[in-house]
C-alpha cells in the first residue's frame, strides 16, 4: 500500500514538474520548440560539466569506500600474542616455546 502511494507521489511530481517546465506558452522558443541542448538547453559545454560533475562524485565515493575498508581491515588484524596463545591452545607449541616466544615479543 505504501508502496503504490510512494509510485503515485511520485508521478505526480513528475507530472507536475513537466507541466511547470513547458510553461503556459509549451515549449518555448528554444530551436524548433525544444528547449533541451538546442538553443536554450546548456549545449556541450554543459554537457561536459554534468560529466565531470558525475565522474567526481564517483570518484570521490570509490575513494571513501576504499578508505573506510581499508581502515576497517586495520583494526581486525589480530595481535602476534593472540595468535602465539591460540598455537599454546591448539597444541602446536610446547609450554617452553610459548614462554619464550612471548618473551622475544614484549622485548
Amino acid at each position: 500500500m505504501i508502496r503504490h502511494l510512494t509510485y503515485a507521489g511520485l508521478a505526480s511530481a513528475a507530472a507536475a514538474g513537466a507541466a511547470h517546465a513547458a510553461g503556459p506558452e509549451g515549449y518555448g522558443g528554444g530551436y524548433y520548440g525544444h528547449p533541451m541542448m538546442w538553443g536554450e538547453g546548456p549545449g556541450i559545454v554543459g554537457v561536459g560539466m554534468m560529466m565531470i560533475f558525475w565522474i567526481l562524485v564517483i570518484g570521490l565515493a570509490i575513494v571513501a569506500g576504499r578508505w573506510l575498508w581499508e581502515s576497517k581491515g586495520l583494526q581486525r588484524k589480530t595481535p602476534a600474542l593472540d595468535i602465539l596463545k591460540e598455537r599454546l591452545a591448539r597444541g602446536e607449541i610446547d609450554p617452553e616455546e610459548y614462554e619464550a616466544r612471548r618473551k622475544a615479543l614484549e622485548d
